[in-house]
């Protein structure tokens, strides 16, 4: 089974399948693999989300697959159950982080302000997604950068697309979720790829 730590090394992104349904969420996730991404969320509020993390358990050797909009340890808990590795929420939740951390799944909270930050690695998780990116900026990065532990990674998500990598990644961020840069419901997998292609070649060319 590939682990999260080797796949975000590897390509730091995370693909954000808001909407997919069960029934194509593999045709995606591959095309999402062939571009080079190996970290996969399906949110909770898409159809059916795990019945499709359950389905992604087939690539498990190749790609990290989880769930997003995690709001609750009872959510936790099915997301595991459906074989999950991720767990990525809007918000900071210390219950919900130490309960992933216990089932051996990777939180990743989500978080604004330095008390939200701090009080997410006090939790346990060490790597920071910074929601909504768009409405902060790349210079909240830096300076949540100047306080924070080295070993915090901050990703941000939210209104960040290839063509904004540069500055965030300047400013101090180590890895981005992607959303409707990568996958729209209605996309065909080579549209997916494409975009998934484009976000990579950003990626690669800030390392």
């Amino acid at each position: 089974m590939l682990r999260f730590a080797q796949a975000f090394a590897e390509m730091p992104l995370v693909a954000i399948l808001r909407g997919v349904r069960p029934g194509e969420v593999i045709a995606i996730a591959e095309a999402l693999h062939a571009a080079g991404i190996r970290i996969v969320e399906v949110p909770l509020n898409s159809p059916q989300p795990l019945d499709s993390i359950q389905n992604l358990q087939a690539m498990a050797d190749i790609m990290v697959s989880g769930a997003g909009t995690v709001l609750s340890v009872a959510d936790v808990d099915d997301v595991i159950a459906a074989g999950g590795q991720i767990i990525v929420s809007p918000n900071m939740d210390a219950a919900v982080i130490r309960l992933a951390l216990a089932k051996g799944s990777v939180p990743l909270p989500g978080v604004a302000t330095a008390t939200e930050a701090f009080a997410a690695i006090a939790a346990g998780a060490d790597i920071l997604k910074l929601f909504p990116a768009a409405t902060y900026g790349p210079g909240h990065v830096q300076a949540l950068r100047a306080v924070l532990p080295s070993a915090a990674t901050i990703v941000p998500v939210g209104g960040v697309g290839p063509a904004q990598m540069a500055e965030w990644w300047a400013a101090g961020a180590r890895g981005f979720g992607l959303g409707s840069d990568l996958y729209k419901p209605g996309m065909t997998p080579a549209e997916v790829r494409a975009r998934a292609n484009a976000a990579v070649a950003a990626v690669r060319a800030l390392r």
